[in-house]
Order: C-alpha cells, then structure tokens, then sequence
C-alpha cells in the first residue's frame, strides 16, 4: 500500500498482456520517459481490489514501441495474467515538468475547450495519440467532436485555468458531431 491515493497519480502505461512464462507482461507506454518509468529499481502502482499497490521493477527493455517488464511481486504467467489491462500510475509529485510548448496528457483531460469568440465548445475527455497528431476528444452537449492538438488551432492552452481556447477551422466542429 502507498501513501498516495489512486487519484493523485499520473497513469505512465497499461499492461497489455503477459509475456513469456516468468510473469513478465507487455506494456504500452503512455509517457516519454519511459526508460525511466520502467527501469529496474523503479515503482509503479496498480490498482486491484479497491486499494493500490506498488510493484517493484525487476526489469525493463524496449520492444516494438512498447516494454518488456517484469515486477518483483509477479513471478509466473498466472500472475502477470491478473495485470492484463490495469493502469500503471505514479504519483503526480514525480511527473517532471513539461518544456515549454509541451503538455501532459493528464493536464489536458478536464479542461474546457472555447472558441476565440468565447463559445464553449466541450471538456477534453480523453487525447488521442494514436495517430499522426494528438487529438482531443472533446465532449459537448452534441456528442464527441475531435480537435487536432496543434498550433494553428489551439492558440491557448491554460493549464493552471483549465481552458484551451481554440480556432477552429470552418467545418470542423459541425463535421465532428
């Protein structure tokens, strides 16, 4: 048990699958520095059973974009098969602070996304990274509209407001919903 609680933590990745027969599992990263998050002395916290648990990695290796990693507590494929699917978090105090121009997922999740003339477009939900440009999925009251994450469309991002305020090219919201 930690003492930090689930939701102050910051997810880094998720496990996809066990991987050979001594526990290791898969991981797909959802962090850039992930040869720090998943090297061997590292702690990453799951939660299982309504209560959060802290594993200890062993080891870590790159592979095809995602890791190989194995935990202390996880010897055999019958226990890494309980991890399938789980989040991998840290606590928020150890997230280094982003460059400039740079943004965590997880501070954008939450925000309020408006137009230049002040129109409340939605609240980020979730941010895409699986294709060529991150996405925000934002939710409105029509439904989900996806707004690329780039600079000639998100003027300003507030992260401390909560607010992206953003210049959408015509189309775009309407084409979304």
């Amino acid at each position: 048990m930690t003492d930090n609680t689930w939701d102050d933590m910051v997810t880094v990745g998720r496990v996809v699958r066990p991987h050979g027969i001594r526990g290791q599992v898969v991981v797909a990263p959802e962090t850039d520095f992930a040869s720090e998050r998943f090297r061997a002395g590292a702690v990453v916290n799951v939660a299982r059973d309504g209560r959060t648990e802290a594993l200890n990695v062993t080891a870590g290796r790159e592979h095809d974009g995602r890791w190989i990693v194995g935990f202390e507590q996880v010897a055999s494929i019958e226990a890494a098969e309980t991890l399938r699917g789980l989040e991998l978090r840290i606590p928020a105090a150890d997230v280094r602070a982003p460059g400039p121009g740079a943004y965590y997922v997880h501070d954008l999740v939450g925000c309020r996304v408006i137009t230049l003339a002040g129109d409340l477009v939605g609240t980020v939900g979730y941010v895409r990274l699986d294709a060529g440009t991150a996405l925000l999925e934002v939710t409105s009251k029509k439904g989900e509209i996806l707004v690329p994450l780039a600079e000639d469309i998100c003027r300003r991002i507030d992260i401390a407001g909560k607010t992206i305020v953003i210049d959408a090219p015509a189309g775009l919201i309407d084409l979304n919903r």
